[in-house]
């Protein structure tokens, strides 16, 4: 094989490939010997059809099968020879590309490449200098901690005889539509708990003003207009008259911060030990959030000081996958206003969030292609042992078996897995970096 490499940028190369006319022959050897085994032709045996015969009638598709056969197997060998790793293939299509017996085949691949990344300042001499967080766990958040334990174990109970309704009170309510003086299917509501100040819609409609200082017992009517151009024929044009009684009216009451509280919240003896068991939990977590933000300067300080082109092709599929991860986000909280808009408009939204995205989809891919560098300089591998770790933190997570999980990652294919393992390796080469890193102070 000869390969001839030329350089088209500073991430694109031109591959010229010629395979030897021995191995284009042997192929097409190879080629017409499988289809003389599959094809039937009248008036001979399966296998013993003329070799001239089947060159008359199917010399178009063994061509064809011919640079099947030939393209990705000498553009491997290539990519081996000349020492590159792609990021992007581009091979003419077939009808571009010729073959004939007892000739060299010639075809031409175009690549981008991974650029080459002088690693600098991430390790002794010159590791990356961090500001010490100096933040802790003060009584004061243990306190408030307590008191949202207190909130979620408070109780309701019936106000007051003659208590008129007040933010933060709960109205127990019945609710039910009529429109011309006949009911409204779909707008009955029995027994209903409203928290005043909540601000929640209920059935279409803000209870709050019409409730505000009502008394135990008060039946009030809310009148709701439709236009005529609600989806609803029922309502459209009309107006649907909301009767509310008020059945009850209940408070929260708090619990005292006791021992018989903290006995209630779990398996602690004491005020103290629920405090002591508070504590520890929020230390854990602030220790995660102040290492995580220690990584987050340590990636912002990479990117800084490293400078280097950017392979577009890896910018458009991360910036891709932002947009679509983001768009059905937005579907999912609001799928029928989505449903509803047009395409055009969604064709702009996403052309808005590309604008928007692209400075920190380069950023991604600039950081992953900095600490992928750095797993290969120091010999850091993703071991089977880190699989498996991070799958069972991943159905932790989801709250699915390690089985379902592994199912699914098998079931996305190699592409998945090859995903999860770059996921890893980056994690395990900033974990590197942060462990040679200089917290002053």
């Amino acid at each position: 094989m000869k390969m001839e490499m030329t350089e088209l940028g500073p991430m694109k190369r031109a591959l010229k490939i010629e395979v030897p006319a021995d191995e284009v022959n042997l192929r097409f050897v190879q080629a017409y010997s499988e289809l003389n085994r599959q094809v039937r032709i009248p008036g001979f045996r399966p296998g013993k059809a003329p070799l001239q015969l089947l060159e008359k009638r199917y010399a178009k598709t063994i061509e064809e099968d011919v640079i099947r056969s030939l393209v990705p197997d000498y553009y491997d060998r290539a990519i081996r020879q000349a020492g590159i790793v792609p990021v992007l293939v581009e091979i003419p299509p077939l009808e571009r590309v010729k073959v004939k017996k007892d000739s060299p085949f010639s075809f031409t691949a175009t690549v981008e490449i991974k650029p080459t990344i002088e690693l600098r300042d991430y390790k002794a001499p010159n590791p990356i200098s961090l500001k010490q967080d100096q933040r802790t766990v003060t009584d004061e958040q243990v306190q408030k901690a307590l008191e949202v334990l207190r909130e979620q174990m408070a109780q309701l109970h019936p106000a007051p005889a003659g208590t008129t309704l007040a933010e933060r009170d709960y109205a127990v309510v019945d609710i039910d539509g009529t429109v011309d003086g006949t009911a409204l299917d779909g707008t009955t509501k029995t027994g209903h708990l409203h928290k005043m100040g909540s601000h929640a819609s209920v059935l279409g409609i803000d209870l709050e003003p019409h409730l505000l200082g009502k008394k135990e017992g008060d039946v009030v009517t809310i009148p709701q207009a439709y236009p005529a151009t609600h989806p609803d024929a029922r309502v459209a044009g009309k107006t649907v008259n909301f009767r509310c009684i008020v059945k009850s009216i209940k408070r929260k009451q708090l619990p005292a911060l006791d021992d018989e509280f903290a006995k209630d919240c779990g398996p602690y003896q004491s005020l103290q030990e629920i405090r002591e068991k508070l504590h520890a939990e929020m230390d854990r977590a602030l220790k995660k959030d102040i290492e995580d933000s220690y990584k987050d300067t340590i990636l912002k300080r990479l990117a800084e000081t490293h400078h280097f082109d950017l392979p577009g092709t890896l910018v458009e599929r991360e910036l891709s996958a932002m947009v679509r991860q983001q768009l059905q986000s937005r579907q999912r909280k609001g799928s029928e206003a989505a449903e509803a808009s047009p395409a055009a408009s969604q064709a702009d939204e996403a052309k808005q969030l590309q604008e928007e995205y692209r400075p920190e989809a380069e950023r991604r891919v600039k950081v992953g292609l900095i600490l992928e560098a750095l797993a290969t300089k120091e010999n850091i591998t993703v071991t089977n042992e880190d699989l498996s770790n991070e799958i069972a933190r991943l159905a932790a997570e989801v709250k699915l078996s390690v089985e379902e999980v592994t199912r699914m990652i098998q079931a996305g294919g190699q592409d998945t897995l090859n995903d999860l393992r770059s996921r890893i390796l980056a994690d395990k080469a900033l974990d590197f970096v942060y462990k040679h890193a200089m917290i002053q102070g």
